[in-house]
């Protein structure tokens, strides 16, 4: 094999999504290969374990920096999760010549900004579109279809499929919280730890990186008033019937033309009227609000080993199709900007919140 006829990628952390990922490449390896004109192979796989029996069991390394010293592994898949090594590896493998693809949305959060500056740097990518609403392509459309032409003014979402499963399942079989959340950690809906998602700080994450593409500012996500759904009871669901509207957990980002950001988790009354109305389950939903392309609604499975896997393949592959005729300006910048954070909404948006969106459960 040639060397440039094969891209060779290394995944860490052979987990869920990056055995989702892994299963990806490989079992579409004919249809990359066809459609790219070359391979792209799994060399290694970091993780602290031994997988005796896998198919991939011997491409599986401990060390790190057997990775970054190869000079063959162009692309570096950072599925570990948590903050630290993953931000570390991150970016010893970009100041190596390698490009990054991750799914860990606290990552891009805490240090997205630092790793696409060095990103730029050392002319290689940093790209993470499964760190927000797993399977659904709504970073990409966001960087590539609406922000260059468009002032974004507004983001909501539903992007914690965990919460909108027990508010759906709270709605329509009248069932308390509590009672939900078991059968969700039974059915592996919701962790054994459940407070990433149930107080909102997943969905806040996700809101953080959003707004940092449409704004340029990284907003650090504990700045954000952030409410989850612990204390909805059967009284709000009752209420909301009749108000004809629905409990949503709502993760909104508000960009007024002052330069503010003003960001918030919390549950809302959703208007019958709004998109975000009838997305139910585990289904996640983004809806975008630019001044010429108007409202735009993105929905999908926002969690899941193959959708998760099936964005982060497509970053590779994003990578694979442009070689080497990638321009530094791809990487989209933002910076660290607490102080651009708002938590007083302008009053014309808190107008048209109320008669577009709902009004907040605890208000």
């Amino acid at each position: 094999k040639k060397m440039k006829d094969v891209t060779y990628v290394a995944i860490l952390g052979y987990g869920t999504v990056g055995g989702g990922a892994a299963e990806g490449l490989t079992k579409n390896a004919g249809r990359i290969e066809r459609r790219y004109g070359k391979k792209v192979e799994i060399k290694y796989i970091l993780d602290l374990r031994e997988f005796p029996g896998d198919p991939l069991g011997d491409r599986v390394v401990h060390d790190f920096s057997v990775i970054e010293n190869d000079p063959e592994i162009s692309i570096v898949l950072e599925m570990m999760g948590g903050i630290h090594p993953a931000c570390d590896f991150s970016a010893a493998a970009l100041r190596a010549g390698k490009s990054v693809v991750t799914s860990n949305k606290a990552v891009v959060e805490h240090c997205g900004a630092e790793l696409l500056s060095i990103a730029a740097e050392n002319k290689v990518r940093y790209l993470y579109e499964a760190s927000v609403g797993g399977g659904i392509p709504v970073l990409n459309p966001l960087i590539h279809c609406i922000t260059g032409q468009n002032t974004v003014t507004e983001i909501n979402g539903i992007l914690n499929g965990t919460t909108n499963y027990i508010l759906t399942r709270m709605r329509e079989e009248g069932l308390d919280y509590d009672e939900v959340l078991a059968d969700a950690q039974r059915l592996g809906y919701a962790e054994a730890d459940p407070s990433a998602d149930v107080d909102g700080f997943d969905a806040c994450r996700k809101i953080c990186i959003l707004a940092a593409i449409a704004s340029g500012k990284m907003i650090p996500m504990d700045k954000v008033r952030v409410r989850g759904i612990r204390e909805i009871t059967q009284e709000h669901i009752a209420k909301a019937n009749e108000m004809g509207a629905r409990v949503r957990l709502v993760a909104r980002a508000v960009l007024p033309e002052d330069g503010c950001v003003c960001l918030s988790v919390e549950p809302y009354y959703v208007r019958r009227d709004n998109p975000l109305y009838g997305v139910d389950d585990v289904f996640n939903a983004v809806s975008v609000t630019g001044d010429s392309v108007g409202e735009v609604m993105f929905y999908g499975k926002g969690a899941g080993k193959l959708p998760t896997a099936s964005a982060v393949v497509a970053d590779v592959l994003d990578i694979v199709a442009r070689g080497d005729s990638f321009a530094a300006d791809e990487n989209i910048m933002f910076t660290v900007a607490p102080e651009a954070y708002s938590d007083k909404l302008p009053e014309k948006y808190a107008l048209s919140t109320e008669q577009t969106l709902g009004t907040p459960v605890f208000a």
